[in-house]
């Protein structure tokens, strides 16, 4: 029996991979920018060569792991304001099994709680427009959000002057609501929350 890599050792394969590709040692040729052999020849084409060369590959790691059940799940340890959570999300390269799914669903609790915990008096933001825009918002707002979202994730931003804690709420595939390509099945809110007087950055 063949052995099967781990969650863990994929996303060390798809990290060795992306450098190869960034460096140019992999390339889809076959590749063209506007599909007009006269016009292609005057547009470097490499960089949408390399990307194109990894997302293959990533696509056909996504594959091995619902062929052979590999999760995509990665655990997380967070400590804010002495308050400490391990929680689980999926890597941002991988992708989330049925079985992730139900693990991330029974986290969320837990994780907003950790949240809400945490940021009491800060400022709360909803960030808009892939994050280019934020709108001041307040706790019941959030609690709405918690209510129609299926899972949440964690991050923050934090130096000696400046904390800011940013809550994903999620529903759907995490693979798609990270880089918003499964709207509406898929899809996830952000809400930050930064000191009084400061404005989100992440």
């Amino acid at each position: 029996m063949s052995k099967v890599y781990t969650t863990q050792e994929l996303i060390q394969i798809l990290a060795a991979e992306r450098q190869a590709c960034l460096k140019g040692k992999r390339l889809k040729l076959e590749i063209t920018v506007s599909g007009n052999p006269v016009i292609d020849q005057f547009i470097r084409t490499d960089g949408l060569q390399q990307f194109t060369a990894y997302q293959d590959f990533k696509t056909a790691i996504h594959e091995y792991q619902r062929e052979n059940r590999v999760s995509g799940i990665i655990w997380r340890e967070m400590t804010v304001k002495g308050k400490s959570l391990h929680y689980p999300e999926i890597d941002t390269e991988l992708i989330a099994l049925n079985g992730d799914l139900e693990i991330l669903k029974a986290a969320k609790n837990s994780i907003v709680k950790f949240w809400c915990e945490v940021t009491v008096g800060m400022d709360l933001y909803l960030s808009f427009n892939n994050s280019k825009q934020h709108q001041k918002i307040v706790t019941s707002d959030v609690e709405r959000i918690v209510q129609r979202t299926e899972w949440a994730s964690l991050c923050k931003w934090e130096n000696s002057s400046f904390l800011e804690m940013i809550l994903q709420l999620g529903w759907g595939k995490p693979e798609e609501a990270y880089y918003k390509r499964g709207r509406p099945r898929s899809g996830s809110e952000y809400i930050h929350a930064v000191n009084p007087g400061n404005r989100p950055i992440g």
